[in-house]
């Protein structure tokens, strides 16, 4: 099967006025200023600035998260290594911006439903779904979306803001069969500026659904700047206008984020409607493989942020508090690659579906026209064996 990522379009500027916005506007700091401060619980050097919650004070609890994140980071190099090499589709790294995933996926409960865009491997993985399902997805294989363990977890969204409205059904199912779960659903920046997210946070506003929204503010909706896309000057600012709770947290701080998640799928579980989080990181990446991001980005501007991204920073902490070492940042790199390098070799391993795949999951009795397409590629297929 062929990858063919559905890019989201989320809005078409003419050259000339998309040119004298880079030109007049600087590129907005993920480091908001005193009117508009995002909460954190560790600063960019490791310092704790107040105090974590009982469950995650424990050192043991924060490698946790730090694990997570490095395991994260390892998989995205070696995904992107893949593609270029022409053994993965389009793939979108989540570099720099692994505390949101993580963050979401740990302030979640299990019994949750995650509803992802599509740069959230770090909150899959937590969540239990393989590095092998992860690769057959981005390698084209629909296979990779029957996750073994993560059962009610949504698959990959890719087109932009689609699946807010889902998430907003799922929460009016979850309501409907009285179970105290929340749905969690994650959009870029760019998700913000799509009527989908509208819709979405307006019904479940509107009904006092059990939701969390998280906006993974990266700055960039592929080449668009946030500050080209909205004149608000917080993303979070937007429940306002749907009558919900909003948080606003510095997203590389994976406490932070997890925390905001916590808080708000508690007021869910109790009644209290849903709540709008935004996590203002950076995409320190391209938005895609098939991106390059130096045509509409400087180097400086992408070097400024390297100081803020989140594994140095809580690795930073756990050295600070002298629980974190050389051999122990040593072993803990040997066991993530280890377990990428396992499941990169059991992706290669796994023999392709044949293209009449594609067609299985679409009707139970196919139409005409598509049971010619099938039968067409069905003898394709076998013309070459």
């Amino acid at each position: 099967m062929l990858n063919c990522p559905r890019r989201g379009l989320v809005m078409a500027m003419p050259s000339d006025i998309e040119a004298k916005t880079r030109a007049t506007t600087p590129v907005a700091s993920p480091m908001p200023d005193a009117e508009t401060e995002a909460r954190r619980f560790i600063d960019p050097s490791g310092k704790l600035l107040q105090p974590v919650t009982k469950a995650w004070a424990p050192p043991e609890q924060l490698e946790r998260l730090y694990h997570a994140m490095v395991l994260t980071r390892a998989f995205d190099e070696k995904a992107i290594a893949l593609q270029h090499t022409g053994r993965l589709g389009t793939y979108p790294s989540s570099l720099g911006q692994e505390a949101v995933a993580v963050g979401i996926a740990a302030g979640m409960a299990a019994e949750d439903i995650l509803l992802p865009a599509f740069r959230e491997h770090g909150a899959q993985l937590w969540r239990g779904v393989a590095m092998l399902e992860l690769l057959l997805y981005w390698g084209g294989d629909e296979r990779g979306s029957d996750f073994k363990k993560a059962r009610v977890d949504f698959p990959v969204s890719i087109p932009v803001a689609a699946h807010f409205p889902h998430a907003a059904g799922v929460a009016l199912a979850l309501r409907l069969k009285a179970t105290r779960n929340v749905a969690v659903c994650v959009g870029g920046d760019g998700a913000t500026s799509k009527g989908d997210f509208y819709e979405a946070i307006n019904i479940a506003g509107a009904w006092k659904l059990p939701a969390v929204f998280v906006v993974n503010n990266n700055q960039w909706a592929i080449s668009v700047p946030v500050h080209a896309q909205t004149a608000a000057r917080t993303l979070a600012q937007k429940a306002v206008a749907a009558g919900i709770e909003m948080d606003r947290v510095d997203g590389n701080d994976v406490l932070a984020v997890l925390d905001a998640v916590e808080r708000a799928a508690a007021r869910a579980r109790s009644g209290d409607g849903p709540t709008l989080i935004e996590a203002v990181t950076y995409r320190l990446g391209d938005h895609t493989t098939s991106d390059n991001a130096r045509r509409y980005r400087s180097d400086e501007e992408v070097s400024r942020h390297w100081i803020e991204e989140p594994i140095a920073r809580l690795r930073a902490h756990l050295t600070n508090t002298g629980y974190w070492t050389k051999e122990r940042e040593e072993d803990l790199h040997s066991q993530c690659s280890a377990a990428v390098e396992e499941a990169v070799a059991a992706y290669l391993a796994t023999a392709a579906e044949p293209p009449s795949a594609m067609f299985d999951h679409l009707f139970a009795t196919l139409p005409a026209p598509l049971k010619r397409q099938c039968d067409l590629a069905t003898a394709e297929a076998t013309s070459h064996d």
